[in-house]
C-alpha cells in the first residue's frame, strides 16, 4: 500500500513538472515555427516567458509575416509589444500594404500604431478611399437667404502623416468654413442653387487637407435647403429696436410735461394762497385806515360801490348777451 502511494506522488511529481517545463518550454509553438521556416530557436521562446511576453503573440504574427515575405524579425515585434502595441495589427497592415505595393516599413507601422492610430484601417483607407459626410452647415448669402448645406468628402489616408496629422474633425470643420465663406461671398442665393458645384470647386482650392493625415480627392454637394430669411429678421428686429427707444424717449418727455404741470400747478395753488392771504389781510388794512383817520366812511362806502359794479359786470360777461328781441307770442310795447 505504501509503495502504491509512493507511485502516485512520483507519477504527480512528474506530471507537474512536465506541465511547468511546457508552460516555460513552448514546443508545440517551436515545432510550428520551425514547420513554418521561421527560425526562433527554444531559449528565445523560454526568455519571452520570462520577460512576461506571450509567444504566441509573437511568433504566430512573426510566420504570417514570413510567408508574406515581409523582412521581420523577433527582436522588432518583442520591442513593439513591449512598448504597448498590437503586434498581430501591424503585421496585417505590412502584409496589406505590401500586397497594394505601398511603402510602408515596419518602423513606421509601429509608430503609427503606438499613436493610437489604426494603421491597419489607415492602410485599407489608402486602397479604399473613405467618403465622410458633415452634417448640415449653416450659411448665409449677401441677400440675407440662409442656406444648410451638406457635403461628402471623399478622402484617402496619407500614410506619411498619419503621426502627427490632424483627423477626420479637422476636415470637417475646414469644409465646413469653406462652404460658409463661399456661400457668404455670393450675391444672391439662387447662384448657389443654380451652381452647387460651385461650391466644391471653390473649397477644393484652398488645400484644406494640409497638416493632415488625409488627402482630399473630392467634395461633393449632397444637399442644399433654404432656411430662414436671415436680413429680413435683422431688418425687423432693428425696426423693433429702434420703435421700442422711440417709446421709451416720447415716455420720457411726457413724464417731464407731467412733471412739469405738477410743478406748475403747485406754483399756482402757492400763487392762489398768497392771494387769499393777501385778501384776508385787506378788512384789517381798511380797520387801521378808518382807525387812524386815513379813510373817510364815504371813502369806503364808494369803493364798496365799485366792487359791486365790477362784481356785476363780471356777472353779465360771463351770462353773454342779451337776447332783446320781442318773441312772437308776446304783445310789442
Amino acid at each position: 500500500m505504501t509503495a502504491l502511494i509512493g507511485s502516485v506522488f512520483v507519477v504527480a511529481l512528474v506530471i507537474i513538472a512536465i506541465s511547468i517545463f511546457l508552460h516555460f518550454v513552448p514546443l508545440g509553438l517551436w515545432i510550428s515555427a520551425l514547420a513554418a521556416g521561421v527560425n526562433v530557436g527554444i531559449f528565445t521562446l523560454v526568455g519571452m516567458r520570462l520577460r512576461r511576453v506571450p509567444p504566441g503573440n509573437i511568433v504566430l504574427p512573426l510566420i504570417k509575416a514570413n510567408k508574406a515575405g515581409l523582412a521581420v524579425n523577433v527582436n522588432q515585434l518583442e520591442a513593439h509589444y513591449l512598448a504597448g502595441g498590437n503586434v498581430d495589427r501591424v503585421i496585417d497592415a505590412l502584409i496589406a500594404a505590401h500586397r497594394a505595393e505601398i511603402p510602408l516599413p515596419f518602423e513606421r507601422s509601429a509608430a503609427i500604431d503606438l499613436a493610437g492610430r489604426n494603421v491597419l484601417e489607415a492602410v485599407q483607407m489608402s486602397v479604399n478611399p473613405k467618403v465622410i459626410e458633415t452634417s448640415f452647415v449653416s450659411a448665409v448669402a449677401k441677400n440675407g437667404i440662409e442656406l444648410k448645406v451638406k457635403a461628402r468628402v471623399t478622402v484617402r489616408a496619407n500614410i506619411d502623416r498619419l503621426v502627427g496629422g490632424a483627423g477626420e474633425a479637422t476636415i470637417l470643420a475646414r469644409v465646413g468654413e469653406g462652404i460658409v465663406t463661399t456661400v457668404g461671398s455670393t450675391d444672391d442665393h439662387k447662384e448657389v442653387l443654380a451652381n452647387p458645384d460651385h461650391i466644391s470647386r471653390t473649397v477644393l482650392t484652398k488645400g484644406l487637407d494640409s497638416g493632415t493625415a488625409f488627402e482630399i480627392l473630392s467634395i461633393d454637394i449632397a444637399d442644399v435647403d433654404v432656411g430662414r430669411n436671415i436680413g429680413a429678421e435683422l431688418m425687423t428686429d432693428q425696426a423693433e429696436a429702434e420703435k421700442r427707444i422711440a417709446q421709451a424717449k416720447a415716455e420720457e418727455r411726457r413724464a417731464m410735461a407731467v412733471a412739469q404741470e405738477q410743478e406748475m400747478r403747485a406754483f399756482t395753488q402757492e400763487m392762489q394762497a398768497k392771494v387769499v392771504e393777501a385778501q384776508a389781510d385787506v378788512p384789517k388794512a381798511l380797520a387801521v385806515a378808518l382807525k387812524e383817520g386815513r379813510m373817510g366812511v364815504m371813502d369806503y362806502y364808494n369803493m364798496n360801490n365799485v366792487l359791486a359794479d365790477t362784481q356785476m359786470r363780471e356777472t353779465i360777461a360771463k351770462a353773454g348777451p342779451v337776447d332783446l328781441t320781442p318773441k312772437a307770442d308776446e304783445p310789442k310795447k
